[in-house]
């Protein structure tokens, strides 16, 4: 088999029959390409995931001077720092998210999204077109961060341009231009959020933020100004591209799988079951780095000190040794161990809240339309590691 090219438009369209090739020829392979290891299986992949010798180590952008703010939102960011750092700050950012805000925000989630699925069906009225990516897959995440947040409700139109900028640093053979855009979104969204955050030390309210800025733990420590601004930035880049990338990829999933659509309309019980199993089936986040603080061997291979090596965790959640029929989409699977919110001290500190906004999106859907069809072909994003759609063009009738 030849390296898997990620930049290769039939692998960006559907990877996943080069991830079951590979998966039979080895656990872990050398990527030339790349330069780094890529794990295949799930047992691989978890383990990329939980070996403490493997961290998220953060590199500057090089010039520095060029990427300040990029690299800033990443220095002081939770999922780019290991312990004991790590620690210290998810103990903090756990302290204030008990504060009962998963909670608090589900009725506002489900209102919310009962109105925005509403408007999509009485514009399409059942003969015109409308995209479920623009109308309502991308506005449920951002709002609801944005509320989590006490983000004012004429700034929120800014939150998602800003993450869809600093997002494509992620990905492979980047532009220039995609590189200073990114810098551009970080920048404004450090100013932004520095702002709000004076703010709300001058007058706090119950939202996240407020509780961020007062966070104290046992031993008196709370959070700089930094870290506050880098966790507000990750909870919206990483709360809401994973939760549109599984609304929409979702979405088409069922509407190209019409029975397991039927299913869940006859047994609306086998919600839960189902966001889990759209997660596994078309996963959001496809690729995640660590890198090996000391040689550890992975499937297999000796990966040294210094090294890369990533989980695929899209071809994870597809392994046939973990997941029965893996290539076929079951609602209703109940053993189903995925690892689309990762897994070990980086395991998603939002995956709580993404789960009631995933069910109360699909059920606001489901019960405002009593048909959806595709009007014409999605259109998928042109990128391989945050895998998902620019356009979901569907037909809704109430």
């Amino acid at each position: 088999m030849g390296p898997l090219d990620l930049t290769d438009p039939a692998v960006v369209a559907d990877p996943y029959p080069a991830f079951a090739a590979a998966r039979r020829v080895a656990p872990v392979q050398w990527h030339e390409g790349l330069g780094l290891w890529l794990a295949f299986t799930h047992a691989e992949s978890n383990a990329v995931l939980r070996d403490r010798r493997l961290g998220r180590i953060w590199r500057d952008r090089e010039p520095a001077e060029r990427f300040d703010a990029f690299n800033l939102v990443h220095r002081n960011a939770l999922l780019e720092m290991e312990p004991p750092d790590h620690t210290r700050l998810r103990r903090l950012v756990s302290a204030a998210f008990a504060r009962g805000h998963v909670e608090r925000l589900r009725p506002w989630v489900e209102g919310y999204a009962r109105e925005l699925a509403d408007g999509l069906v009485e514009r399409s009225g059942g003969t015109e077109q409308v995209d479920v990516l623009s109308g309502m897959a991308e506005q449920l995440p951002v709002g609801v961060i944005a509320e989590l947040l006490g983000v004012p409700e004429a700034d929120r139109p800014l939150l998602r341009p800003w993450s869809n900028a600093i997002v494509k640093m992620y990905e492979y053979g980047r532009t220039a231009e995609v590189e200073d855009a990114a810098e551009r979104a970080a920048a404004e969204f450090v100013a932004h959020l520095r702002a709000l955050a004076a703010e709300r030390r001058r007058a706090p309210g119950e939202d996240l933020l407020s509780h961020l800025v007062q966070v104290r733990d046992a031993e008196g420590d709370r959070l700089t100004e930094d870290e506050l601004v880098t966790t507000c930035v990750l909870l919206l880049n990483a709360g809401h591209e994973a939760t549109v990338n599984v609304s929409g990829n979702g979405l088409l999933a069922l509407l190209e799988h019409p029975d397991q659509l039927a299913r869940l309309r006859a047994d609306p019980g086998l919600l839960p079951t189902a966001v889990e199993e759209l997660m596994r089936f078309d996963s959001p986040l496809q690729l995640f780095e660590r890198t090996a603080t000391a040689d550890v061997e992975v499937g297999g291979v000796t990966v040294r000190e210094g090294q890369k090596v990533a989980a695929l965790l899209g071809s994870a959640n597809r392994d046939p040794a973990v997941f029965a029929d893996p290539d076929t989409l079951d609602v209703g699977r109940a053993e189903n161990p995925h690892i689309s919110f990762g897994a070990g001290v980086h395991f998603c500190i939002g995956a709580p809240l993404a789960r009631v906004e995933l069910q109360a999106s699909f059920t606001a859907l489901l019960r405002c339309a009593s048909s959806i069809e595709l009007a014409r072909p999605a259109r998928r994003r042109p990128e391989f590691v945050i895998r998902g759609l620019a356009e979901l063009p569907v037909v809704l009738t109430r």
